[in-house]
């Protein structure tokens, strides 16, 4: 899958301290959820954490784990990233960005 990006995105990425890797591990193991206005979600839960072990290895995905709790918002139609962050209310993720759909 293609890496596509905006200006903002990179900047947040930066600024939020998460690696490129987990970026690229969101975009290919991450769980998906739609949350209106033409935007989706990725994250991590733990089936999505357990296959991501599977395939990378138990040790590198540990090493990591400080990043498991990071998420990306991506464009429906296109491959493009808007934007990366960490979460820090570890309920549910649809129910944490209703606000999406309220703007």
């Amino acid at each position: 899958m293609n890496k596509i990006m905006t200006d903002h995105a990179r900047q947040r990425q930066q600024q939020r301290g998460v690696p490129p890797m987990i970026v690229d591990w969101l975009l290919h193991y991450g769980e998906t959820t739609y949350i209106g206005r033409g935007a989706k979600a990725r994250f991590f839960t733990k089936r999505r954490v357990r296959s991501l072990e599977k395939s990378m290895g138990r040790q590198i995905v540990r090493r990591m784990a400080e990043y498991m709790d990071c998420f990306l918002i991506q464009d429906n139609e296109e491959p493009v990233v808007i934007t990366v962050g960490k979460r820090f209310d570890k309920t549910r993720f649809k129910e944490n960005y209703t606000f999406w759909k309220n703007q």
